[in-house]
């Protein structure tokens, strides 16, 4: 038998991950015309947009949003830039702001401002009624594109043809397309966010042997240490390679398979960043994000998820120091709504989420001004098929929670 290699291949997310990374620290919008210059890829917009400064923008979108209402929501990941969430009706993690979404009945459409997973899981819990819109289409996610569909499924055949049906438990990470999230669903599985991994581990620890998480490594190892499961008991799986890279007696000793994917902005992150930044200040508090590396989660203070890094600093003293291990617009504003305390990026170098980064104030504009035209754009929708089995897998995770 002659097995064919796939071949290896790098999301173009991943490879533009880096485009706005700054020296400086302060990052800046400006118009969409110069942003351009950064060399990535953009959905293009009439020239009107691409040339309005920022000012000007405020005020179009100030006035767009005011005339429509109730009818319409603006949802604002916590990763965005401060041009975008000082519009948002709610800011939040991806999962809270599609449930807030779900909930806000009167609008009959939903702006989120944060990537394309995320629209789609916000269309997956939504009514039939609303319309979910993503302003920018080039905003994706690298983490969500490393794990392809057919590449999954290609594990998943490798999977149960090692330990026949129900043999492993799928658990897909939120950041995920709903193509993964409905294969969880039908082949009972689960959904997690980072906050509830570990019940989600136990969860499916109870309905099987083991576990395929998908498609942040990071995070999986790091929740499958913190549930007692050894680093001999987990292994990667490498979906250009036959059987992830191993063989049937390797993966029948593993309890834990981690789909080879990762975080691009917090895979920055490193152990000499965490020992720099305790020689310059010996009381910080370090903390980081459990989509980091094993090693810098376990040099780390503290680890948690966003919702959790915001609760951790703003209960904390008055005149303690934080050195923080996730997205700096995030960063940037935790430290702005905590001016008494001293609050810094881990990485010197100022690297935004490039997905989200790409929802400039532009697309905001762009997208309000057709709603009150009557025309939607760049709206999101998840065929009824998958979105019932997505479903599943996502009412299976809050039945844990």
């Amino acid at each position: 038998m002659v097995i064919k290699l796939k071949e290896p291949t790098i999301p173009i997310t991943e490879i533009e991950q880096s485009a706005f990374c700054q020296t400086d620290d302060e990052l800046k919008a400006k118009s969409l015309d110069e942003e351009f210059q950064a060399g990535v890829r953009w959905q293009k917009l009439p020239t009107s947009y691409m040339r309005t400064s920022p000012e000007d923008l405020d005020t179009r979108i100030a006035s767009a949003r005011a005339a429509l209402g109730s009818q319409l929501v603006i949802l604002g990941h916590h990763y965005q830039r401060n041009e975008i969430i000082k519009f948002a009706d709610y800011r939040g993690d991806s999962f809270k702001l599609s449930q807030y979404a779900a909930s806000q009945k009167e609008a009959e459409n939903i702006i989120f401002c944060g990537v394309h997973f995320m629209a789609e899981t916000a269309d997956i819990l939504s009514a039939p009624h609303q319309k979910v819109i993503l302003p920018n289409l080039m905003a994706g996610c690298s983490m969500a594109d490393m794990a392809q569909i057919d590449d999954v499924l290609d594990c998943w055949d490798d999977l149960e043809g090692v330990f026949g049906e129900r043999g492993v438990v799928p658990i897909t990470y939120m950041n995920s397309t709903a193509d993964i999230k409905a294969l969880c669903g039908r082949n009972g599985g689960i959904v997690c966010t980072s906050t509830n991994a570990p019940a989600t581990f136990e969860w499916a620890l109870s309905h099987g042997e083991r576990i395929l998480f998908l498609p942040d490594q990071h995070l999986g190892r790091n929740t499958g240490l913190k549930m007692g499961i050894d680093l001999d008991e987990m292994l990667v799986w490498n979906p250009f390679k036959p059987l992830g890279g191993h063989t049937e007696a390797e993966l029948s000793r593993a309890k834990l398979v981690l789909w080879q994917g990762h975080c691009s902005v917090h895979t920055r992150f490193t152990v000499p960043q965490i020992q720099e930044a305790r020689e310059r200040f010996p009381d910080v508090n370090v903390l980081v994000h459990p989509e980091c590396t094993m090693a810098v989660v376990e040099a780390a203070d503290l680890n948690g998820s966003t919702e959790y890094i915001i609760k951790a600093v703003s209960e904390g003293p008055p005149g303690s120091v934080w050195a923080i291990g996730t997205e700096i617009s995030l960063v940037n504003r935790i430290a702005a709504e905590n001016p008494d305390k001293k609050i810094f990026c881990l990485d010197s170098v100022v690297c935004p989420c490039s997905t989200m980064y790409r929802i400039h104030p532009a697309y905001l504009s762009w997208v309000l001004d057709g709603l009150n035209e009557g025309v939607v754009v760049n709206h999101i929708t998840v065929d009824e098929e998958a979105a019932e089995q997505a479903r599943v897998a996502l009412d299976r995770m809050l039945s844990v929670v």
